[in-house]
């Protein structure tokens, strides 16, 4: 039952990180057809109209940052995280699992530790009522709030794979790895046409 809900919870990370990229893609496209506009009428008429989304670029980094944090839990499960499988893929099974547990100890630990000084951040934000500097006054917590889901996520997911790796199981990500590396190996192996 937690398996479940675990998986449920770095699948919608994923999917709100991705809603966030599109959102990033919406209101530039926005923002290129309003300055398009912006041209036509100057060319047109003489003068600009000024349209403009106002605080676009902020609130683009806004979902830039929550986009990044947010798909950091449901990558490292997919196996998408940068990783040196070539060196570990060779060793012995039993220092691999030491490598393994040392690795995922130590992201752990540092994420814990980011973990806990952004949540500070944000209370700190919150406390003093922190606003963005643009046109549109944000609060900043709220942007920080989706840097902080997503390191929390990211704690748990780290943390669930230390636990399978302690109690025996493979990594959620090793055979995604893997297969993405043969992949890679098959595409090599391709034969190439000649050109007689």
């Amino acid at each position: 039952m937690v398996r479940g809900w675990l998986n449920k919870l770095y699948v919608v990370s994923g999917y709100l990180a991705a809603m966030f990229i599109a959102l990033i893609c919406l209101l530039v496209v926005s923002q290129v057809v309003l300055n398009l506009i912006d041209r036509m009428s100057t060319l047109i008429t003489g003068t600009a109209v000024g349209l403009t989304i106002p605080s676009y670029a902020d609130f683009t980094g806004f979902f830039l940052a929550a986009a990044s944090f947010l798909a950091l839990a449901y990558t490292l499960r997919e196996g998408g995280h940068i990783r040196v499988t070539l060196v570990i893929g060779n060793l012995p099974t039993v220092i691999r699992r030491f490598f393994e547990i040392w690795c995922l100890g130590v992201a752990t630990s540092i994420t814990c530790y980011f973990t806990y000084y952004t949540a500070r951040l944000v209370w700190e934000s919150y406390s003093y009522n922190d606003l963005s500097a643009g046109m549109i006054a944000v609060p900043i917590w709220i942007p920080q709030c989706a840097m902080l889901m997503g390191l929390v996520i990211l704690a748990i997911a780290l943390l669930d794979e230390l636990v399978a790796i302690l109690s025996g199981r493979p990594a959620s990500y090793a055979d995604k790895g893997e297969k993405l590396l043969e992949s890679d190996n098959e595409l090599e192996e391709l034969p190439t046409e000649s050109g007689s």
